[in-house]
């Protein structure tokens, strides 16, 4: 029972589709921060998003619980390094840096992996086991 659904939104239309995600009928429900991808490469500007995000992939692939995934880019680095971006002044994700790996649970984050962590297999393990 890996991954059951991945959905992707940007700063723009994440209020949206995170509604949307919230109504997801998933045993897991994951947020992934991530920062953008130059389409030309496909990696991000972000080197510990290119190193976390193959991680994580691979354990919610192997996860025994239905994951629903909603991937959330912050955008280009100027962008993500303005101290007012909406993800850093939500009071719900307060986010710091990318890649952050947070559950949610009845409608709040009920753990989180931040940037300097979010790669580190045992720790993702310990955020899917949570309950």
């Amino acid at each position: 029972m890996p991954l059951k659904t991945v959905v992707e939104a940007k700063a723009s239309d994440f209020e949206e589709v995170f509604e949307k995600f919230r109504a997801e009928n998933a045993e897991i429900k994951l947020l992934l921060f991530l920062a953008d991808k130059d389409p030309s490469t496909n990696l991000s500007w972000c080197p510990d998003c290119n190193v976390a995000e193959p991680v994580i992939y691979k354990k919610l692939s192997a996860w025994g619980a239905d994951v629903a995934l909603l991937k959330a880019f912050v955008g280009g680095r100027p962008t993500w390094r303005n101290p007012s971006h909406p993800f850093r002044a939500d009071p719900m994700f307060k986010l710091n840096g990318v890649p952050t790996l947070m559950r949610l649970e009845e409608d709040a984050i009920k753990g989180r992996l931040e940037d300097y962590e979010a790669h580190i297999e045992s720790k993702i393990d310990a955020l899917l086991a949570s309950v």
